[in-house]
């Protein structure tokens, strides 16, 4: 899996360099998403504008991040979602889990 991170006003900035998540990668991202939240900044932000399709196994993985992050009094948001992706989260519900930002700034800028 194609994943790029950096450290921005706080937290470790993972972008998705996948067009898909799905079971044959979602393994590898929540490996990736546990190992920075033990190694370093337990407050991610995951960015999603190259993703257009993400599947059960992947949001599975995200959910793990999140559940993860919050044990460790972090935060996993996401950021720069595509519509089709959108489309799950709502469908799923899991919209009303994750904070969603519109953008990276938004994600890093935010109180909450």
């Amino acid at each position: 899996m194609k994943l790029t991170q950096q450290q921005l006003d706080g937290f470790n900035v993972l972008l998705i360099n996948e067009e898909r998540i799905d079971a044959h990668n979602s393994g590898d991202l929540k490996a990736f998403i546990i190992d920075m939240i033990e190694e370093s900044e337990p407050n991610i932000v995951v960015q999603l504008q190259q993703v257009k399709f993400i599947d059960s196994s992947g949001l599975g993985a995200l959910l793990a991040g999140f559940k993860h992050a919050t044990a460790k009094s972090g935060k996993l948001a996401l950021s720069n979602l595509q519509p089709q992706v959108m489309s799950m989260f709502e469908l799923t519900r899991l919209n009303r889990v994750f904070e969603i930002y519109n953008d990276l700034n938004e994600a890093t800028t935010s109180e909450s």
